[in-house]
This record gives C-alpha cells, structure tokens and sequence, in this order.
C-alpha cells in the first residue's frame, strides 16, 4: 500500500484528531464552560468593594470630605493635587472651584469618590479615555483567560501522543504516515478547532455586551477582538507544537508532569503578567513585543487605543517568525523522540540525528 503525501496524511491525522475531540464529553463541557464564563464576566458586577479610595484635598475642599469613608491626604496646591493624580497615587483629588468644590481625574470619572460627596461635582479628566479602568481591567481577564483556557487546552496534543506511544499505536502510525505529517496534523487539527470555537467567542461577546448595557462599547471592542483572533492562533500554534514534544519526551502519562513545566510557563506567563502590569503603559508595551506574551497584551493596549496599528502588525510579524522557529525546532525533537521508550527522553538525545 503506497504511502500518503505529506498533505493527506496531514489532513488524516488532523480529521482523526478532531474527531476524537468532539466526541468527548469534556471538550463540550469545558467549550460550554467558556462561553458561560464570557457572559458571567461581562454581567456580572466588575467592581468589588474594598479600602476606602485615597484622595488628595486641597484647603477648603476638606470640608465637603470630612466623615466620609474616604482615605484623605491634604496638600497645599491644586497642581500638587494633580500630580499625585497622574502618578496614580491617589484616585482623584479634590479641589476648591469658586464656592464648590472640583474632583481631578485622570482617564475616568472617579465614581466611588463621587458617591461619597454630598452633591454631584464637576469632573475633569486630565487625560481622557476611551473606556473606564473598570472596562480595561474586565478586558484583559477575559482575553487573558480565553488565551489560558486554550493555551491549557493544547494538553491534548501531549496526552494523545503519550496515549500513542504507550499503547504502540504510533509503530503503525509512523509506518503509514510521515513522523512530521503526524505532528503538522495533530497541531492543525486542534487548531482548526480552537478557531471554530473562538469565532462562536467573537460573536457571543456582542451579544454579552448588549445584555450588560455596554452596547456603546461595540466600536472599541471589535477592533481589539479582530486582533485579538489572529494572535490568539498563532500563540496557539506556538504552544501546541511545545504541547506535542513534552508527550513524545515521554511513554507514559503518569511521566508527562515531568516535561510540561516549561509549557506551562508559557500558557500561563501571558495571563499573569497582563493581569500584574496592565496599569503600568510601559511594561505592557514591552511584553505587547515579547511572542509568548503578545496575544495577550497587544489586544488589551489595542482596547486601550495605546497601541497604532503598525505596532500590531509588527508584533504579529514577529510572532509568526517566532512560530516558524518554534515549529522547526519542535518537529526535530519530536522526530528524534517519538519512538523512543523506556523512560523520558532527554532533549541532547531528542535533538541529535537519528543513525
């Protein structure tokens, strides 16, 4: 029987592998899972109570904070007010304005401040944003946990190939279909799903903002969320092809805890360090650069309006390549460790040529 070409036993190996998928009950339920999860965040309350807010006052304006649940700093000067301001040292400052009293911002109207004020204020935004930090800080949790979800996903591109190894199935695999058709399929098949299931995502997310009264937030969102689809694959690309070699350094699924820390890193690195530093405009700059952080960071400062367009483009490109290098390097040492048993394969063995 004459062998595949590379292309169709590709595409065998991937239609094999997403047949297997959607017949589990947990793909179901864990896809179920995310949507619900998009609609809880979305709805649900984004603003936990916590500390009283700090705020800065200014002589006079005192009088219009005193017995309130307010964490109050007093200082001399209305600019001295507005700079704590900007080094987010406080969450706003208010300051006398004629006979009332004014409250500075930076980006959004402060309203846990507002709220305890007698009367309603005047509010100036000293630099004026789009959207809220309520609204950027619910955007980076969900994109942060769609890219998690996903990334953790991949472990079924590990747990296959260890299955197959320890049941020797992939003897009879290998002897039909070339050792890199089989990893190209398993990372395409798991792809062309994990797309199926983000664009069911893309098109919720509208829906669970017009439930949640944020139906003004469309035009913000979709341009992110575009973004957003095509990082999230290419990152999902990245980390499959990582998934897929710590399933062949080992025989045994008990074994596979012991190669896939760094993976795990790498999925859940971008989570992470978005929710730590995506208040600080400068770190995430630097990580919206970084491939393994990228899909996730690029999106939120898109959804921020801090990033230009050829700034996305070129993470992108960078991205790609990162990708193309990963995947060169992962299908050497997944051919150089596939059939090998008896124990976890070292990487030095993995990575030299077969004799």
């Amino acid at each position: 029987m004459a062998r595949a070409s590379f292309s169709q036993a590709t595409w065998l190996v991937a239609e094999r592998e997403m047949k297997t998928l959607v017949g589990t009950k947990g793909f179901w339920i864990g896809f179920l899972f995310t949507v619900v999860g998009l609609f809880a965040l979305t709805v649900l309350p984004t603003v936990f109570g916590g500390d009283d807010p700090k705020v800065a006052v200014v002589g006079s304006a005192s009088q219009a904070v005193q017995g309130k649940a307010l964490d109050v700093r007093e200082v001399g000067s209305v600019q001295e007010a507005a700079d704590l301001v900007r080094a987010d040292d406080v969450e706003a400052a208010i300051v006398p304005d004629g006979a009332g009293i004014k409250v500075l911002a930076l980006n959004d109207p402060p309203n846990s401040v507002i709220r305890q004020l007698v009367e309603s204020p005047p509010v100036e935004l000293l630099d004026a944003s789009a959207v809220t930090s309520g609204q950027r800080s619910v955007t980076v949790i969900v994109f942060g946990l769609v890219f998690l979800m996903f990334g953790m996903g991949g472990a079924a591109i590990a747990q296959s190939t260890v299955t197959e190894k320890q049941t020797r199935i992939v003897e009879i695999l290998v002897s039909t279909v070339p050792v890199r058709a089989l990893l190209a399929g398993k990372i395409l098949g798991h792809t062309i799903l994990t797309l199926g299931q983000v664009v069911v995502l893309a098109l919720a997310a509208p829906i669970a903002l017009r439930v949640a009264g944020l139906g003004e937030l469309l035009g913000v969102v979709a341009p992110a969320l575009g973004w957003f689809i095509p990082f999230l694959m290419f990152g999902f690309v990245l980390i499959s092809s990582m998934w897929a070699v710590a399933g062949a350094l080992v025989s045994r699924q008990e074994d596979l805890g012991s190669t896939m820390g760094l993976v795990m890193i790498a999925v859940m690195g971008p989570y992470f360090g978005v929710q730590f530093f995506y208040e600080n405009p400068a770190v995430l700059k630097v990580m919206s650069f970084v491939p393994f952080t990228a899909g996730v960071a690029m999106p939120v400062r898109l959804f921020a309006q801090q990033a230009a367009a050829w700034e996305a483009l070129l993470s992108l490109a960078i991205l790609a390549v990162t990708v193309v290098a990963i995947l060169l390097v992962a299908s050497r040492l997944y051919t150089g460790s596939l059939l090998q048993t008896g124990g976890r394969v070292k990487l030095s063995k993995a990575w030299a040529p077969a004799e």
